[in-house]
Parts: structure tokens; C-alpha cells; sequence
């Protein structure tokens, strides 16, 4: 039961960290597990989408604090930079949360949205129903090309 408990520990942990700016390996993480064919899929895919949009929520908290940090030498954007993204963020408004879980827009979106003051509610919502929408995906195609193979 320990071991079980460490595979879903390790799904969570590598989903939370590839939602944020470390590196993760959440969808081959999820469809590995899937493929074993020893893990339910629909709690491998719950558990992946609380782990990414916990992830989420701490780029979404970090945005909310960066308004006070954004003319420090030591801040990682410029000043410009982070104006320009939140006009795009205001601009496109709070239903481009709904793409949070695409690679290389999807994190900075949920920093912008703390940036741009998001309600938390509206927010988790948006973010839950991409993140599960695309764990979802990847646990059917996975699942599908398990059953395919024979794995």
C-alpha cells in the first residue's frame, strides 16, 4: 500500500511542478501509470489535475505579490514586459484561463491572472476544467494506446 501511496504522491508532486517554473513530467508521468493498468484512471486523472492546479494556484499567488517587487534589479521580467502582459491578460480576460494548461502561455496566464487580481473562485473553476479537460485527454489516448498495443 506504501508503494501505491508513492506513485500517487509522485503523479501529484510531478503535476504541482510542472505547472510552475520547475520542471515536471506530468503527462508521461500519468500515462505511464496508466498504461501499467494497475491504477484507476479516473482518480490518476484527479489526482494529476489537483497537483497541476495546486501548481497553478501558486503561480496565481506569486502574481498577486509581483506588482510590489516589479521595479527591484533583481526581478526576472522587466517592468515593460509585465505591462505588456497584463494589457494581453486584460485584453483576452478571464476565460483565457480556460488555456492555463498549454505549454509555454499556460503558466505565465496563471501568474498574470494573480497580477491582474483574479477573484480565487473564478480562477480555480477556469483552471480546473482545462488542466482535468487535458489530463482527460491524455488519459484516453494513453489508455487507447495501451489497449492497442497489448500493454
Amino acid at each position: 500500500m506504501s508503494t501505491e501511496l508513492a506513485l500517487y504522491a509522485g503523479l501529484f508532486f510531478s503535476a504541482l511542478t510542472s505547472a510552475t517554473i520547475l520542471p515536471g513530467t506530468s503527462e508521461a508521468a500519468l500515462a505511464a501509470l496508466i498504461a501499467s493498468g494497475d491504477h484507476a484512471v479516473w482518480l490518476l486523472v484527479v489526482i494529476a489535475t489537483a497537483g497541476n492546479v495546486l501548481g497553478s494556484l501558486v503561480n496565481w499567488w506569486l502574481g498577486l505579490y509581483a506588482e510590489h517587487f516589479k521595479h527591484k534589479r533583481w526581478f526576472p521580467v522587466s517592468a515593460e514586459a509585465l505591462d505588456r502582459a497584463s494589457r494581453w491578460f486584460a485584453k483576452y480576460g478571464l476565460w483565457s484561463l480556460l488555456l492555463a494548461w498549454l505549454p509555454i502561455i499556460g503558466d505565465p496566464l496563471t501568474l498574470f491572472a494573480g497580477v491582474m487580481r483574479v477573484r480565487f473562485v473564478p480562477f480555480i473553476i477556469l483552471v480546473t476544467i482545462g488542466k482535468a479537460a487535458r489530463y482527460a485527454m491524455i488519459a484516453g489516448g494513453a489508455s487507447a494506446l495501451a489497449e492497442a498495443f497489448g500493454i
